[in-house]
């Protein structure tokens, strides 16, 4: 669903891992487009289909809401490169959820 929603908006994913409790994305999108903006149309989309689809799962959640208000941002720059964020994502793709999330560090 939200290869989807990117592929409508035209955001070009470029890794994608989903955990248990969060996704980390790199995302290419056009410098018209905010940050927030684009974090929003992924979160509210992709709610809007999933209780569309499983319409029980509102209840379920904690005040009906599938995503938290929060998300963490960063660009690509000098010293934060894309091959660092892809070796990041896929490590995390590669781990089991928990403590060992808290034990990775980047090395450059």
């Amino acid at each position: 669903m939200i290869r989807e929603i990117c592929e409508d908006y035209r955001f070009e994913i470029i890794e994608l891992e989903v955990g248990l409790e969060h996704i980390h994305m790199l995302v290419s999108f056009p410098p018209t487009r905010l940050i927030g903006d684009v974090v929003g149309i992924i979160k509210s989309h992709s709610a809007k289909g999933l209780f569309r689809e499983f319409p029980g799962l509102k209840k379920r959640l904690w005040a009906g809401e599938l995503w938290e208000d929060g998300y963490f941002a960063r660009t690509v720059g000098d010293r934060m490169t894309r091959q660092l964020i892809e070796r990041y994502i896929n490590h995390h793709r590669d781990l089991e959820q928990g403590p060992a999330q808290l034990e990775f560090k980047l090395r450059s």
